[in-house]
């Protein structure tokens, strides 16, 4: 929106009666799209002009407000905003966050006396130690702070291994807000969950929790008679819950299963978790139904992504087929559910993914040979993973069924056994990231290769470094040239000296 200010502005009466039109500037967005072409000092002109002429003519005007941490100081000093309620602060990095909250007045009294809705995103590019005492102080900071809060989202922007880490540890900390009724948030561990979940915040009715681990308790709880009650007591007041969790966890049935059980007044249950067990059997509509839904008289609404893997899959136990897994919870009057499954007793191993439709979430997972196609337009992570080689027919229908991926993980160390020519050639329009770091060569040459699949936008890369020598036969074939040249980043299992030929074949790294 700041482009638009900047360039409409007193053009001529009639653009004025656009740009400040109430309805467009009641929400203003003050952040700055990158691109390749991206020039800062065309930034500096714009809050210049948008901070000198523009804000001072709409201040008491804006509700909402959306700015950057280069930008943020400047956009709340300029002017007061006696409207402003919702503030989101995006693209911080964790200790530029923090030096902000602690050194800003305008920012605290903003929190304390004004803001209602707040959101904060952290963009960190690489991870930083969780046990560092100022970022574990951020939450507690923040609901000390904002007195009228009630709508919080605090959530770290990356789709990586570490999905879902979180700034704090809450275990160390005492949270309490008396206002807040919706939190979204990333945590680190499941104990992090039930300490949001024992009445510090009081009115909360909808919690949407990312985790990025479940797995055995390691805080020290005291299992006195009054802290097992504040724990484990049903939760009347939550009537949403979100949970999203993408690591394996052996912890399902010990904890999830019994929070879920507290539950009783949900409206709305949302779950994304992968599930670990051994000699055991699929998690199908029958579980959910006997374990969780039959606790949940009110719920009215149930979305879905649930991983299965079984270990130690022995002869004993039947597993149900597809058809039946999709009976299980049409019986129970969930109708749109998609699924696939895959035995190999050989290996005793048995995977089951069940998802409810139409998709609803960013990411998909271990998506292998056995995916039965759909659409998936929410989409944009998504990783795949097999025993058995990926071949071109399958990315033709993961390009068709995901239009607007962004991200691709390959881990696959099969070779192909079916080559395609240029005459099936694949697109991935959006595609901005890929990783082939746990791949076989041939899905280098797949993807890479512009004869077999097309990459307009793709910015970042990871690959084996030899992996990258062989397929580009040492930065001389011109095979892969127009799928790379516009790569931003290329990382690989070492460092490396760059050849001769290296920037010639990646002009922009």
């Amino acid at each position: 929106m700041i482009d638009v200010l900047f360039s409409l502005v007193d053009v001529n009466e009639r653009f004025n009666r656009l740009v400040f039109d109430p309805v467009y500037i009641n929400n203003l967005d003050l952040t700055v799209k990158s691109s390749i072409n991206h020039i800062p000092s065309t930034d500096t002109q714009m809050f210049d002009r948008v901070c000198e002429k523009i804000l001072p003519r709409i201040y008491h005007q804006v509700k909402k407000l959306i700015c950057e941490p280069h930008s943020m100081e400047r956009i709340l000093f300029t002017v007061d905003y006696p409207q402003l309620r919702s503030l989101s602060l995006v693209n911080f990095q964790k200790e530029t966050f923090f030096q902000c909250l602690t050194g800003s007045t305008i920012l605290r009294s903003l929190l304390t006396n004004q803001i209602t809705h707040l959101n904060i995103e952290i963009k960190d590019e690489t991870i930083a130690e969780l046990c560092n005492e100022n970022k574990s102080n951020i939450f507690p900071f923040i609901l000390s702070l904002s007195k009228q809060l009630i709508d919080l989202t605090f959530s770290e922007m990356t789709y990586t291994q570490r999905l879902g880490i979180s700034t704090f540890n809450l275990s160390l900390t005492s949270c309490i807000s008396s206002t807040l009724i919706k939190l979204k948030i990333d945590v680190n561990t499941f104990d992090d969950c039930l300490y949001l979940l024992d009445g510090r915040l009081e009115c909360l009715s909808i919690l949407i929790v990312k985790i990025r681990e479940i797995s055995m308790s390691l805080s020290k709880i005291d299992n006195t008679v009054s802290s097992f009650e504040s724990l484990y007591r049903k939760l009347l007041k939550l009537n949403h819950f979100s949970l999203i969790s993408v690591l394996h966890t052996i912890f399902y049935d010990a904890q999830v299963v019994p929070l879920l059980q507290r539950m009783t007044n949900l409206e709305e249950l949302t779950l994304f978790i992968s599930v670990l067990r051994s000699e055991s059997t699929y998690i199908d509509g029958n579980y959910f139904y006997d374990e969780i839904l039959v606790h949940m008289p009110r719920l009215n609404k149930f979305t879905f992504n649930i991983i299965t893997e079984i270990v130690n899959a022995n002869v004993g136990i039947v597993f149900p087929l597809n058809d039946d897994i999709q009976f299980s919870f049409k019986k129970r009057g969930y109708h749109q559910v998609g699924s696939y499954s895959d035995y190999n007793p050989t290996m005793g191993v048995a995977k089951c993914h069940v998802y409810s439709l139409p998709y609803q979430f960013e990411l998909f997972i271990i998506l292998n040979n056995f995916f039965p196609g759909g659409m998936f337009n929410k989409v944009r992570y998504l990783t795949m993973n097999d025993t058995s080689p990926f071949e071109h027919e399958l990315f033709k229908l993961v390009s068709q069924d995901f239009p607007y991926l962004e991200n691709l993980y390959i881990c696959n160390f099969c070779a192909q056994e079916n080559k395609q020519d240029s005459s099936t050639l694949i697109v991935f329009p959006h595609l901005i990231a890929l990783k082939l770091g746990r791949s076989h060569i041939n899905y280098a040459e797949q993807f890479l290769f512009e004869k077999n699949t097309r990459l307009p936008r793709l910015r970042k890369l990871t690959i084996n470094y030899k992996t990258l020598e062989m397929v580009t036969d040492y930065f001389t074939n011109d095979a892969m040239r127009l799928n790379c040249a516009n790569l931003q980043s290329i990382d690989t299992d070492g460092p490396f000296v760059r050849p001769k030929n290296f920037h010639q074949y990646f002009p922009l790294l």
